[in-house]
């Protein structure tokens, strides 16, 4: 069977520092570079990024740079489908490493398992050689900091999945269902996806394909992308007519017991007893999954890290999903004032 055309999309923005490796994984894909165009959608950038791109793009002619004026991931995804000329769409992160057989691999799956959409095991990956980014990395692939999803915790076979990180996508999927939502700033994948599981469509994680995922370098940056994730999620119940999976609405959960236990500890002594228990027992599980990260790293300093970052991490997504809720069902504003081309 003849192999498709794969289209490769990236949106990207001030990324001199991952950029230049990304495009050199995708040079050495195990795939004809006469069946792959890449089109990297610049919302921008203000480093040397772009610098970086031409320098590719002049020596491999299937390396185009378009410019995403909205700056917007999801009208970086919507425009370069919209230029793509591939039977297959992928969609890729800029400041995440491809295996060589990355492309080959999904491409394969796709079609064997008469897949809508297949994806990777994400492993994430420290930013730096500092404590705090090795921190944050562990963090964000524990199940304890982030819930249960397959391609971050891992699973031993191919499975039916909810989401895949970032996507392989057939082509047809999107003349079925549409383009992702422009109004989604973030979690824009996750909504589509969960239109693609309603509209009969099927997604698989393939597990044996491992990307590394670059996490942000600083805590700022961390809570504020995790606020947003939290902020959108009420968006995306409203758009998709249900409540998203339950391991989103834990951190939401976890703020509300805190404040209303914490405001009845002044008048209750059940609402005190509420407030110690449950928050003993959170810092019970803080502790034993910190404890576990530090044996298995072997860096005892981490301790110094993960409890606080596992602590905020819940509650910036929680508060996001707390003014989700206000901003965008209460209120009913559609759109906020973020401004994030990741």
């Amino acid at each position: 069977m003849a192999q498709p055309f794969v289209s490769l999309i990236i949106p990207c923005f001030n990324e001199e520092k991952f950029i230049g490796t990304l495009l050199e994984n995708l040079i050495s894909q195990d795939y004809p570079h006469d069946l792959m165009e890449v089109l990297v959608m610049d919302g921008g950038s203000t480093d040397r990024t772009l610098e970086i791109i031409r320098q590719y793009s002049e020596q491999k002619s299937f390396i185009r740079i378009v410019h995403n004026r909205e700056r917007y991931v999801p009208f970086a995804l919507n425009s370069g489908i919209r230029l793509s000329r591939g039977e297959v769409i992928m969609i890729l992160g800029a400041h995440t490493f491809y295996p060589a057989n990355y492309v080959p691999v999904l491409v394969k799956y796709l079609t064997e398992l008469n897949a809508d959409n297949v994806g990777a095991f994400l492993q994430t990956m420290p930013a730096d050689d500092s404590i705090r980014s090795l921190a944050i990395s562990n963090v964000l692939s524990s199940p304890f900091g982030i819930g249960n999803a397959k391609y971050r915790t891992g699973v031993r076979e191919i499975c039916k999945v909810d989401t895949v990180p970032f996507g392989c996508y057939k082509r047809s999927v999107f003349d079925k269902i549409g383009f992702f939502d422009e109004e989604l700033l973030r979690n824009q994948d996750y909504e589509f996806n969960v239109r693609l599981i309603n509209s009969g469509g099927s997604i698989y994680l393939i597990p044996f394909v491992t990307i590394n995922y670059f996490t942000r370098s600083s805590t700022k940056q961390l809570f504020r992308m995790h606020y947003q994730y939290g902020l959108y999620n009420p968006l995306v119940s409203l758009k998709v007519g249900r409540p998203v999976v339950s391991r989103h609405l834990v951190p939401l959960v976890f703020l509300l017991f805190l404040v209303f236990s914490g405001a009845g500890s002044f008048f209750f002594a059940f609402s005190r007893w509420l407030l110690f228990t449950g928050s003993a027992l959170y810092i019970l599980g803080d502790l034993i999954f910190s404890a576990r990260i530090v044996r298995q790293e072997k860096r005892v300093k981490l301790f110094l890290y993960l409890p606080w970052i596992f602590f905020f991490l819940h509650l910036s997504y929680g508060w996001g999903y707390l003014v989700g809720i206000f901003r965008f069902l209460l209120f009913k504003k559609q759109k906020s004032g973020i401004t994030t081309t990741r």
